[in-house]
């Protein structure tokens, strides 16, 4: 069956045509739930017409109500007019209907297939430390919107750039071949990410010893951090990696191993899958081709020193160096060429970069230096940016090793959601392996779902106990409304008789009509880039549910018709639960 919203569109345009002789584009309609205190499903709001079509609000509102009715009597069974908002209410017949059609689509919400392409980049770590709680929102808002866009119909491609080189590598090198004594993640039992990210913050507390030590024999604070001579060691190793030493690259190439073996871990752990992983290293000398291309067609152009630039103070930016004098490319030219190998794998329609607000100004540049290179992938580059998430005890800074690392904030999440459900005293009877399951399923789900609830561009405070709440805005209040279905539906079976002539209850109209939302849900996520509105939706789709169920019994309902329509009522909510989870990437328990 169609979405509503479609219909009354559809509807609305044909009633202007007919009624006025005007024309109006469907996208230009404002259509939106009605509100609660007033009567109605859903309102049109009319005052974008009302030049257009020369009436005033009540005469037009007349006429748009009738016309509704007369159209469509089976879908709507009234009208109300107040001020500029035509409030319509949909019949029960419509929402029986749409009840009876989907309570067993296992597909419901899912989008045909629209032949388009959408590259996602996300996660986007370094090999010098262990993914943290900023890595976590990255990859949560990367992997959710790869699902969303799935459902939306999209081919969609899964990317991840692994920034491994550079001198932010060559610290940690430095600092394990000074520190380490041959240990290894195995000689000390610890995660090679963790392990290597350990000798980073190492090498940032030689260096500020280092400072602090010139500095006290009469140096000059600015000259003291550029002549350290532990700073000066790792941009020599740099040179030697560049220069291709043998024994730098063995080096480096073994303590990225024990990174990479460390991030499996982790994105297994979290569900975050990649199809297509490309490296710095492999990258980074991509983009001179752009620059000779872009001088060739005067979009660049070269100073005295060699160096080469493009100019945008005309855009609003500034002057921008696409290329050093000594001919290696920068950051900017970088992603350029790789922008240009993905566009000619992949053929992308769309490619999102996820990508934190501190590259705001980047991806400015990197599109707009795109358009003027004339890049039939340009227009298609969106920077999906997120804000920063702290703690409760505030930032987080890595060299100082006050960053929260991943795998130990998921521990803790583990921790925070077995204690919770012992209070409630509800897996007494659950082997040991199906409750260390239920406590991963919980704590990741509350993890992902406060991380998703926020709209991507805020900052956000991330509290491990809030976040565990059975009864709060949480993702194991939405996994717990799950559980509580899938236990009234194993008590009963489901009928495949119609129930139609039934008068609904206003609250199972409401939730029959909240479930109705999810496809369009869906679509304005995916067109907004943004999973929070489907983290909220859901929270409203279990809410309504428990209100519902707190009100009217299903299995002890008045009459076998009664029961069958709430038992399909319930199996439709479980599934849009499951399966709009699921597009956040939490798994929805049948038992808690």
């Amino acid at each position: 069956m169609e979405s509503i919203q479609p219909i009354i569109r559809q509807i609305a345009v044909q009633l202007i045509k007919e009624n006025y002789q005007k024309e109006v584009a469907e996208d230009a309609l404002q259509i939106q739930q009605t509100k609660p205190e007033f009567e109605g499903d859903y309102t049109l709001v009319l005052f974008p017409l009302l030049k257009l079509t020369g009436q005033s609000p009540a005469s037009l509102a007349a006429t748009m109500g009738e016309g509704f009715i007369e159209m469509q009597p089976n879908l709507f069974s009234g009208y109300q007019s107040v001020g500029g908002f035509l409030n319509l209410t949909l019949s029960d017949e419509y929402s029986i209907k749409f009840l009876e059609h989907h309570y067993e689509d296992s597909n419901y919400g899912q989008q045909a297939h629209n032949g388009k392409t959408v590259l996602i980049e996300y996660s986007s770590p370094n090999t010098n430390k262990p993914l943290h709680l900023g890595h976590l929102r990255n990859n949560f808002l990367g992997w959710s919107m790869a699902a969303i866009y799935e459902a939306a119909g999209y081919r969609v491609v899964k990317t991840c750039i692994v920034n491994d080189r550079g001198i932010h590598i060559c610290k940690s090198m430095l600092a394990w071949q000074l520190l380490a004594n041959g240990a290894t993640p195995e000689t000390t039992g610890m995660k090679g990410d963790h392990f290597v990210g350990h000798y980073y913050v190492q090498f940032n507390e030689l260096y500020k010893e280092e400072v602090k030590q010139l500095i006290a024999s009469g140096m000059q604070s600015e000259v003291a951090e550029k002549e350290a001579p532990v700073m000066k060691a790792a941009q020599q190793l740099l040179l030697d990696w560049e220069a291709g030493k043998p024994e730098v690259l063995d080096l480096w190439r073994k303590m990225n191993s024990w990174v990479y073996a460390g991030f499996d871990a982790t994105y297994q752990r979290i569900g975050s899958r990649f199809d297509q992983t490309y490296f710095e290293s492999d990258t980074y000398l991509l983009g001179k081709q752009t620059v000779a291309e872009g001088l060739q067609h005067h979009v660049f152009h070269q100073k005295e020193d060699g160096s080469v630039w493009i100019d945008l103070t005309a855009d609003g930016l500034d002057e921008k160096l696409v290329q050093r004098k000594d001919g290696t490319s920068v950051y900017i030219t970088q992603d350029i060429g790789l922008a240009e190998l993905r566009y000619q794998t992949y053929a992308t329609d769309t490619s999102i970069y996820v990508i934190g607000d501190e590259q705001n100004y980047h991806m400015k540049v990197l599109q707009l230096i795109c358009k003027k290179l004339q890049r039939p992938y340009a227009d298609g580059i969106y920077h999906l940016s997120y804000g920063m998430v702290e703690l409760p005890t505030g930032k987080m800074k890595s060299r100082e090793g006050t960053v929260v690392d991943a795998d130990d904030l998921l521990d803790e999440m583990e921790l925070v959601a077995q204690q919770k459900t012992e209070v409630l005293g509800k897996v007494e009877d659950f082997i040991e392996e199906e409750r260390q399951h239920l406590y991963r399923v919980l704590s990741l789900g509350a993890l992902k779902y406060f991380l998703l609830r926020v709209g991507p561009k805020k900052k956000m405070i991330f509290n491990p106990q809030e976040s565990i709440d059975f009864q709060g805005h949480t993702g194991p209040f939405i996994q717990y409304t799950h559980a509580r279905i899938c236990s009234i539906l194993r008590k009963e079976n489901i009928a495949p008789h119609t129930v139609a002539g039934i008068n609904l209850q206003p609250l199972e109209k409401n939730l029959i009509l909240e479930l109705e939302r999810y496809p369009q849900t869906i679509s304005q996520s995916c067109a907004e880039h943004d999973p929070s509105h489907l983290a909220n939706y859901l929270y409203g789709v279990a809410k309504s549910f428990n209100t519902f169920y707190a009100q009217h019994s299903v299995l002890h309902a008045d009459n076998n018709e009664q029961r069958q329509l709430r038992l399909k009522l319930c199996a439709l909510t479980a599934k849009v639960i499951a399966n709009g989870m699921r597009l956040l990437g939490i798994e929805v328990p049948e038992r808690m």
